[in-house]
């Protein structure tokens, strides 16, 4: 069980920062379209302003996962 929150932890590290690289190309294809208005502005950097705390969140997580900080304790 160790080992799997070990894989997982390196799992959630490499998420957050991919996440948040998928939502920053994102943001600029859809804002960079002709078509696009303030509100897909505004959204995009709403959606992106939430999000990178949680995948901040998710690295962390994943830190403390692969440094074995969530092992169980024995009493």
């Amino acid at each position: 069980m160790s080992q799997l929150r070990k894989i997982l932890g390196i799992v959630w590290m490499l998420l957050g920062p991919a996440t948040i690289i998928f939502l920053i190309s994102q943001a600029s294809h859809k804002i960079s379209q002709p078509t696009s208005t303030t509100n897909d502005v505004l959204q995009w950097g709403i959606i992106i302003t939430i999000f990178v705390p949680i995948a901040i969140g998710l690295m962390i997580f994943g830190y403390y996962a692969v440094k074995g900080e969530y092992a169980e304790i024995e009493e």
